[in-house]
């Protein structure tokens, strides 16, 4: 996910994305900690693209 592809989002949308993506990483943690994670570098990717969704949403509500 790029930041180009967020930009064309609304809010609401923005928001909604975030809020996935944090769900989704919860349950990367979780298999991590159990063991039932392959692909680690997946963890890292998440949090670059929530810091991403976070970034422009506050570039749109500013």
């Amino acid at each position: 996910m790029t930041a180009k592809e967020l930009v064309g989002l609304s809010v609401e949308e923005l928001e909604g994305k975030s809020l996935e993506l944090s769900q989704e990483l919860f349950n990367l943690k979780f298999q991590l900690h159990t063991g039932h994670l392959e692909n680690t570098a997946k963890i890292s990717d998440l949090r670059k693209d929530i810091a991403r969704v976070k970034t422009v949403l506050q570039q749109k509500r500013a």
